[in-house]
């Protein structure tokens, strides 16, 4: 697994299990770029690839069997832990769409690796989309 991440926010970069949870969803052999942006650069990326010009709180791009990139708005984050996104994107990454297998998975993977998890707070919503919580 290799894994790179930037912070192109103002806001301190998360410190998570990330590269354990993506070797784990997606293999060893994957590269993947991990982002973290704020309101307007989501817009601008959800607006060119999604046609939707409103910011979201993570988006996902497969560029090949093999790589991907993940980009997480800090910024948009409304109660919503990083790592539960993070695990979200890289389901995406592995081909999954949403709908209850999906979120069965997501919640598993969300208990093993939240340990430690920062970003936490009070609201602790579930999955990307607000429903059921694993914590």
């Amino acid at each position: 697994m290799s894994l790179s991440a930037g912070n192109l926010t103002r806001l301190p970069a998360p410190q998570e299990e990330f590269a354990s949870a993506a070797e784990q969803v997606l293999g060893r052999g994957y590269e993947l770029s991990l982002v973290f942006v704020g309101n307007e650069r989501m817009r601008t990326l959800n607006r060119r690839y999604r046609g939707k010009n409103t910011t979201t709180n993570v988006l996902s791009f497969p560029l090949s069997k093999t790589s991907g990139e993940i980009f997480i708005n800090l910024r948009g984050l409304e109660g919503y832990l990083v790592l539960r996104l993070f695990i979200h994107a890289l389901l995406h990454l592995k081909g999954y769409a949403h709908g209850s297998r999906m979120e069965r998975i997501e919640t598993k993977l969300c208990k093993t690796f939240s340990h430690d998890s920062q970003y936490r707070d009070g609201d602790r919503r579930g999955d990307a989309h607000g429903a059921g919580s694993c914590w």
